[in-house]
């Protein structure tokens, strides 16, 4: 027996961006990289580092929309597999904090040396590099405010973007001063950029595994809303969170006055629980005012 849970996903219905992005990024990495060594430029290579974490997240976030649509054949899944997607944005953090590290400890490592950078192969590569990345951003920024894994996918190649820009304009300094700073400096800011957007990211992730209450939807006015429906005395046990982007759940008790039509009070709180907040997976619980099961609940 499967979960029920099968219907589209906002992942799915973007996944082919993901793949389109996907192939860009992970043809130009190979390129990136093999200038940033024969070049010599730090922010090139840590340009390259982040296009290594963009390619491993692209691809995360494909298989992952994949994954979250597979139905389930053991029939432990009762939320089906949705929740990869937020997994595979999790590791879109984790990657982009360690590439950041990465950058830093290199960047502290070239203090006090006489970096020989060849200012050419940046420039160039940059170019190409910040064309792709546009590229890509204009594939992924269509799905990025509906799907969180599309998100994860969508800020990494923000990030490189940046970082394409740094390598440019790291170019363009050592070349016009001759100082070998520039690219170590630039590199640093690559670095706090990409932390700053991974720590944004995982806080988000976060939200979503820890069953916070989804953003802009506060618990209070669910209750208030639920509660004017008629026939309702009172709201209790009310819970709400996002199985992934795109898909708010709610649970609630519902204690009605004696001689209350459950069935119309139940079709009322359903009804609210769309119209007002957007969840259509609400699991309600009516319960007459006399009925005192609630009471022998253990937490």
């Amino acid at each position: 027996m499967g979960s029920g849970h099968s219907h589209g996903h906002a992942g799915a219905t973007h996944r082919w961006r993901l793949q389109a992005a996907f192939g860009l990024v992970a043809v130009f990495f190979v390129v990136e990289l093999v200038a940033a060594l024969t070049s010599g430029s730090l922010a090139l290579l840590s340009d390259a580092g982040h296009m290594a974490a963009d390619v491993v997240a692209l691809g995360a976030a494909v298989v992952a929309t994949r994954v979250a649509g597979r139905p389930d054949r053991s029939g432990r899944r009762t939320y089906g597999s949705f929740r990869a997607e937020v997994f595979a944005s999790g590791l879109a953090v984790l990657l982009m904090v360690g590439v950041a590290a990465y950058i830093a400890v290199e960047a502290v490592r070239r203090i006090g040396d006489s970096a020989q950078v060849a200012t050419g192969p940046m420039l160039v590569v940059g170019s190409i590099g910040l064309v792709v990345n546009l590229i890509a951003l204009a594939l992924l920024r269509g799905g990025a405010g509906e799907s969180l894994n599309v998100k994860g996918a969508y800020l990494e190649v923000v990030a490189d973007t940046l970082g394409s820009v740094g390598v440019v304009v790291a170019g363009v300094l050592v070349a016009a001063t001759g100082n070998a700073w520039w690219d170590t400096g630039i590199a640093l800011a690559i670095a706090a950029f990409v932390a700053v957007r991974a720590v944004l990211l995982g806080r988000e992730v976060l939200t979503v595994l820890g069953q916070h209450a989804p953003a802009g939807m506060s618990p209070d006015d669910v209750t208030t809303a639920l509660a004017a429906v008629p026939d309702v005395t009172d709201v209790h046990d009310l819970h709400v969170w996002t199985l992934t982007s795109g898909m708010n759940v709610a649970t609630a008790h519902l204690m009605t006055s004696d001689g209350a039509d459950a069935h119309a009070v139940l079709d009322a709180a359903r009804r609210v629980m769309r119209d007002e907040f957007g969840v259509e997976h609400a699991t309600l619980q009516v319960e007459p005012e006399s009925h005192s099961g609630c009471h022998n609940t253990t937490w």
